[in-house]
């Protein structure tokens, strides 16, 4: 089942499901329980948000073995842990907008992650996937100069917009091998499978909830294959203008347009 969050024509933002190219507006919402009505819409007709609202967005740093050896740095011994404020979330063609205090330096990061659907406290690896609503595309928009000057990660992947969702969350989908590709302005920048993950989503949801509660909404980011702008020789950044796609196989596709912040 495919779950989207929609504003519709007069305005009002709803929760549905989708099938093929119609909406079926529903009341309640993922995490309580959505009741569908009886009425649907063109998804043409509706202008898709970002799927779901999250008291949390936690998210793993470098999960690909590749994306380690880009940076230069060893494969870390356990999963490194950071976030992002929850004002860096918009949603499918929204502009990601780059900060007036850090406009040269921003870098795109294509994941696959994952809603928690129920609250998760001390949760085994082997039943795990039962807390996961759904999936779906995230792109982790990155900082760099703010990254690396800092001596943490947060204020550098937390600028507003910085982190993009959708197009929707599905929630039949095997998360063990999905192939997931980062695009900039339509050429392929990244390119990998979650197989390739260091910490599998099994072992990330068991380890995080041992010291934390994951809360119902909980959007975590799973990690960014290599081919970021960083690591090129030269480095590519995101500038005004740029469009970035990120696709999810077994989800779909989540693109948003670059501008500078007025």
């Amino acid at each position: 089942m495919k779950i989207i969050r929609f504003k519709d024509k007069a305005g009002v933002v709803s929760y549905g499901t989708l099938e093929g190219d119609r909406v079926t507006p529903a009341e309640g919402d993922p995490l309580q329980g959505l009741k569908p009505g009886r009425t649907s819409l063109a998804l043409d007709g509706v202008r898709l948000l970002a799927p779901i609202e999250p008291p949390n967005v936690l998210c793993i740093g470098q999960n690909y073995k590749a994306h380690v050896e880009e940076g230069g740095d060893k494969l870390p011994k356990a999963p490194i842990l950071f976030m992002k404020s929850t004002t860096t979330v918009i949603g499918p063609d929204e502009p990601i907008i780059l900060p007036k205090v850090a406009p040269g330096n921003v870098d795109f990061e294509a994941e696959l992650a994952l809603v928690i659907g129920k609250a998760a406290r001390h949760v085994p690896e082997s039943h795990a996937l039962e807390y996961v609503l759904g999936y779906t595309c995230a792109h982790d928009v990155s900082a760099r100069d703010c990254q690396f000057s800092d001596g943490q990660w947060v204020r550098g992947k937390s600028f507003e917009t910085f982190c993009p969702l959708g197009p929707w969350i599905e929630t039949d989908l095997d998360p063990s091998n999905l192939r997931v590709q980062g695009r900039l302005n339509g050429e392929t920048m990244q390119d990998a499978t979650t197989d390739l993950l260091i910490f599998n989503i099994p072992f990330l949801i068991s380890y995080l909830s041992q010291g934390m509660t994951l809360l119902p909404g909980t959007v975590l980011l799973t990690g960014t294959p290599a081919g970021v702008g960083f690591a090129r020789k030269p480095p590519v950044w995101l500038k005004p203008g740029d469009v970035f796609e990120v696709e999810v196989e077994g989800i779909g596709s989540l693109s948003n347009p670059i501008t500078l912040e007025e």
